[in-house]
Formats: structure tokens, C-alpha cells, sequence
């Protein structure tokens, strides 16, 4: 299979799976408001294993926004933190699994609140977003990414090699 093929078909799946996830999130009513656990949010430990997260996670978290009914504020930032934690993931977290859900984690408190107050026009206060969205990045970037980053690596499922 060509390098090309192998990295379109990942990012392609990351970004379906990202959607489904998030799908499953709103159904359970997590996917959104002060209090969320994005299950999508697991998959940002993904960079670690291939280059083709990042622009996965991205288009995945893009669209799940859309087609969630976000507005389109959250739409461009909570894509844009999204991408910035993959980044920072494929960068950092390829040196120490244990720092790689930092940077997601990081992302979204810090850009996320401020959508939930200024667009949707949430009461809380910042301190309070920040620590309810950190607590959910933490259980599902942090707790379950993990969980996820061992399963890769016992599965070996990116290991998948490219000819050409």
C-alpha cells in the first residue's frame, strides 16, 4: 500500500471516528455545556502513533461541531484547540506518553470556556469552566487516552507499513 493511501485512509478514519464518537457524547448529553466528556476526546492520544491525526482529529472535531449544531465560534475555536493539542501531542507526546494528553487537555481549557461564555452566553464563571472542562479533558484526553495509547501499542494497529 502506497505512504500516501496508508496516511489519507488514517486521517479519513480518526475523523469518522471523531464524528461517531462525539455523536455518542451528545446523545448522553457530554458533548457540550460547562460540564463534557467529549469520548472523541480519547482519540487525541492518537498522534503519538501517526502524523495522520492531526489533520484527522482536526476535520473530525470540525465537523462534529458542524453537525452537532454548534455555533460557528465554537466551530472554528474548538477545531482550532483541537488541532493545537494534536500538534502539541505529535510533538511531545512522542518523547513521553505521559505528557502527551497534556497539551489537549491544555487547549481546550483554555479556549473553551471563553466560547462558552462569550457565545453561548454561559453564567458561569471562567474558574469554574476551566475546571469543569479541565475535568472532563482530564477523564477523557487523559484517563481513557491512555487506556487507549496501551491498547495501541499491545495491538500494534498503526504499525501498518507503507510501500513507496
Amino acid at each position: 500500500m502506497n505512504k500516501k493511501t496508508v496516511y489519507l485512509t488514517q486521517g479519513a478514519v480518526i475523523a469518522a471516528a471523531y464524528v461517531a464518537l462525539t455523536y455518542v457524547s451528545a446523545a448522553m448529553g457530554l458533548a457540550s455545556g460547562a460540564i463534557q466528556v467529549r469520548l472523541s476526546e480519547v482519540l487525541t492520544i492518537l498522534p503519538v502513533f501517526t502524523p495522520a491525526a492531526v489533520p484527522g482529529l482536526y476535520i473530525g472535531c470540525l465537523l462534529a461541531n458542524l453537525l452537532t449544531g454548534c455555533a460557528l465560534w465554537d466551530v472554528v475555536f474548538g477545531s482550532v484547540a483541537t488541532l493545537l493539542g494534536a500538534v502539541g501531542t505529535y510533538f511531545i507526546g512522542r518523547k513521553n506518553k505521559w505528557l502527551a494528553p497534556v497539551f489537549p487537555i491544555l487547549a481546550n481549557v483554555l479556549i473553551v470556556p471563553p466560547i462558552l461564555m462569550y457565545v453561548y452566553g454561559s453564567p458561569d464563571s471562567w474558574p469554574f469552566l476551566c475546571l469543569t472542562v479541565g475535568i472532563g479533558e482530564i477523564v477523557s484526553c487523559g484517563i481513557l487516552g491512555l487506556l487507549l495509547h496501551r491498547l495501541v501499542e499491545k495491538t500494534g494497529v498503526f504499525k501498518l507499513k507503507a510501500s513507496k
